[in-house]
């Protein structure tokens, strides 16, 4: 199992993307969160095994038809052993 924060910027808000990012780590089956920065860019944590993750991110780089990713930064943070969803945070 690996924990990755994410820091997605572009457009990355106001465009339905914390709810696609919701949608992706459901069908993927990884757990962790997804908010809005107030600096335009969008945070993720997202936790899973490699494969996971991977899938993840690979889904997430499409964006989703409306949303555009201009730079993605991935940082290994420690794991959060009972976590068992995703969810959007506020």
């Amino acid at each position: 199992m690996k924990r990755y924060l994410m820091i997605v910027s572009g457009r990355v808000q106001g465009v339905g993307f914390r709810y696609f990012v919701l949608l992706i780590a459901k069908k993927t089956q990884v757990t962790g969160t997804v908010r809005n920065q107030s600096n335009g860019m969008v945070e993720i944590m997202v936790q899973g095994d490699e494969n996971q993750i991977e899938n993840f991110k690979a889904q997430l780089m499409k964006g989703n038809g409306f949303s555009r990713i201009d730079d993605l930064s991935t940082k290994e943070v420690p794991l959060v052993e009972k976590e068992k969803t995703f969810r959007i945070s506020y």
